[in-house]
């Protein structure tokens, strides 16, 4: 992934591991940097051509694919309703965003063209994925890996012309 600031290309960031069964975390500064607020992105912007949510934090702005933010879902749905219950998210590489709502002034929900729209996005789990996208990307695409299963949802995709 990389990251784009005032017109530049950078590499993104990369700061906390997690574990794709254990990742039901939640609270204030959870996500952030050492020493970092709960703090509510400045930009949020939806790319619909290059299929993707830009967030920025000051000079920092990351780009999040739909897909990945749909395999990274804070529901219950895709977590499961424990630690280890988790559900691998498979077949989303083509999944699209319809829409994004605000959910009071801590969160965003994402309605998808799957028909997920169960998860809350705090801003602090938004950061936590901005920050660890390369390390989370990887994770997922082992488990998919590991499941003998595929990001290609093995569907005709038809779009309007």
């Amino acid at each position: 992934m990389t990251t784009y600031s005032q017109g530049r290309r950078h590499a993104s960031l990369g700061f906390i591991t997690t574990v794709f069964k254990s990742r039901l975390y939640f609270g204030l500064n959870r996500f952030n940097r050492p020493g970092e607020k709960f703090v509510k992105p400045d930009g949020i912007k939806v790319r619909t051509k290059s299929r993707c949510v830009e967030l920025s934090w000051g000079a920092e702005t990351f780009a999040l694919s739909f897909e990945f933010l749909r395999v990274w879902s804070p529901s219950a749905e895709v977590r499961g309703h424990g630690t280890g219950n988790g559900v691998l998210q498979t077949g989303k590489k083509d999944v699209g965003l319809l829409r994004i709502e605000p959910a009071g002034n801590y969160a965003l929900k994402l309605v998808f063209d799957d028909g997920h729209d169960s998860g809350l996005y705090d801003w602090n789990y938004l950061r936590h994925l901005c920050l660890n996208h390369d390390s989370l990307w990887q994770e997922y695409l082992q488990q998919l890996q590991q499941a003998g299963a595929s990001r290609d949802s093995g569907l005709i995709n038809i779009r309007p012309l």
